[in-house]
């Protein structure tokens, strides 16, 4: 998506307009931590209740059902995603430069921990139903255009070697979305040295030589 750099915004805020964002974040956020400690179907909403200091009855005042509240953490989650990734290298000129800057956060943003709404997007991606679903599935397929485009313009450039870029693509999406599975935040490998290797190991194989462009050269892109 060079023409379309971020996903769509939603019409609808996340929680029903009651009570304070910091309120509804928090709903969000203690949703996904316990969402992704003991999983979906094994997350009632008493203990997401319970958790955020609300009845349960104070909890479907916010939340239509237990699929909506999924659903609203992973918009959430996209949000994020959308403001620390998406957002930090649209403007980034040079296709390949943008490429890696685009997975070195995007393996910041898995690895960190903290934000379990990303961690959610991945894992319960099968989960929602319906419209639910064909929603967080237009917002995701906005980042798989970025990321073909991306790679079409790299070729037409000569800055990589001529591949397909849908398999380019998902190439990328599942060198990046796996990690959660594997990565411990204690381990021997911090966050911080997986992202600056992988995208070198990842473009290694597909740069050309002599074509990169350096980082301080590349002017702008211009708004699409």
């Amino acid at each position: 998506m060079t023409s379309i750099l971020m996903s769509k915004p939603r019409k609808q805020p996340a929680i029903k307009a009651q009570g304070t964002a910091s309120r509804q974040q928090r709903i969000l956020e203690t949703a996904a931590q316990l969402i992704c400690r003991n999983g979906y179907e094994k997350t009632s909403m008493q203990q997401i209740a319970d958790a955020c200091e609300l009845t349960k009855a104070g909890l479907y005042h916010h939340v239509r059902s237990k699929e909506h509240l999924l659903l609203e953490i992973m918009n959430y989650g996209m949000d994020i995603f959308d403001e620390q990734v998406l957002s930090q290298v649209a403007s980034i000129a040079d296709p390949v430069r943008r490429l890696k800057e685009c997975m070195k956060r995007n393996i910041l943003l898995v690895t960190r921990g903290r934000d379990k709404e990303i961690t959610i997007i991945l894992h319960e991606h099968a989960t929602l139903t319906g419209a639910s679903r064909s929603q967080i599935n237009a917002r995701k397929k906005h980042y798989v255009r970025f990321l073909e485009s991306s790679f079409r313009e790299a070729i037409r450039d000569g800055r990589i070697r001529r591949v397909d870029p849908k398999v380019a693509t998902f190439s990328f999406l599942g060198a990046v979305n796996w990690i959660y599975k594997w990565f411990q935040p204690d381990g021997e490998i911090p966050g911080e040295r997986l992202a600056v290797e992988m995208p070198d190991l990842f473009f290694g194989g597909l740069e050309v030589r002599g074509q990169a462009a350096g980082p301080e050269s590349a002017p702008a892109r211009r708004s699409a």
